[in-house]
């Protein structure tokens, strides 16, 4: 179902967002490794967001 694979999309955007913040905390407050973990998985999240929300894209367009 395309609401199904929307959804898991939004989830992955979530994801990375919520990591984004997280390792600009941690830039700023000075810890650099931590900082550098959270870009990881918000790369890692947003790679994943991608590739679902094209999934979604083409799944919205088969249910017409």
């Amino acid at each position: 179902m395309a609401k199904d694979a929307h959804n898991k999309a939004a989830e992955h955007h979530e994801n990375a967002a919520k990591a984004h913040r997280m390792a600009a905390e941690h830039h700023g407050k000075g810890d650099h490794a931590a900082g550098k973990k959270h870009s990881a998985t918000a790369l890692e999240h947003s790679g994943k967001a991608h590739e679902a929300s094209k999934a979604a894209h083409e799944k919205s367009g088969q249910q017409k």
